[in-house]
C-alpha cells in the first residue's frame, strides 16, 4: 500500500486556452503523458463542466492507472489547474515515473507559479 502522492497547484497558466477548456484535448494529452512516463492506464474519464457566471466551465481529466491515478482539474476563468498523481509502490518503486508525469503536465500548462507537495503514503510508524 505504500506509495507517493504528488500534487501541484498551477497559477497564471500561459498555455493555449484549449488545454483548460477542451476535455477531449486535455484527456488525450494526459493519456499520452501517462504512457510516456511508463505507467499503465486502465480506464479514463474526461468531463467538461458548464459555463458559470464567473466564466467558461473547466474540465476534469482522470486516468485510472494500474499503479493508481492521475487527476487534472482546470479553472479557465482563473487560468489555474490542480494536478494529482498517486502511484502505489507495491511490487516496484514508481516514484520516478510519477515525478516525470507531473513534470510533463506542469510543462504543458506553462504556469507562472507552481506550488508542489509530496506525500509518502501507507507507511506505518513502528
Amino acid at each position: 500500500m505504500q506509495g507517493l502522492h504528488l500534487t501541484a497547484d498551477l497559477h497564471h497558466c500561459h498555455c493555449d486556452s484549449g488545454w483548460l477548456l477542451d476535455a477531449q484535448k486535455l484527456g488525450a494529452a494526459c493519456a499520452q503523458a501517462v504512457l510516456d512516463a511508463g505507467l499503465q492506464p486502465v480506464n479514463q474519464l474526461f468531463h467538461t463542466f458548464p459555463d458559470t457566471g464567473h466564466g467558461p466551465g473547466g474540465v476534469t481529466a482522470t486516468v485510472l492507472l494500474a499503479e493508481s491515478h492521475l487527476c487534472v482539474h482546470t479553472w479557465p476563468e482563473q487560468r489555474a489547474v490542480t494536478l494529482d498523481v498517486y502511484v502505489c509502490n507495491f511490487g516496484g518503486d514508481h516514484s520516478a515515473k510519477a515525478q516525470a508525469l507531473l513534470e510533463a503536465l506542469v510543462t504543458l500548462f506553462e504556469p507562472g507559479h507552481v506550488a508542489r507537495q509530496s506525500l509518502q503514503r501507507g507507511t506505518i510508524a513502528p
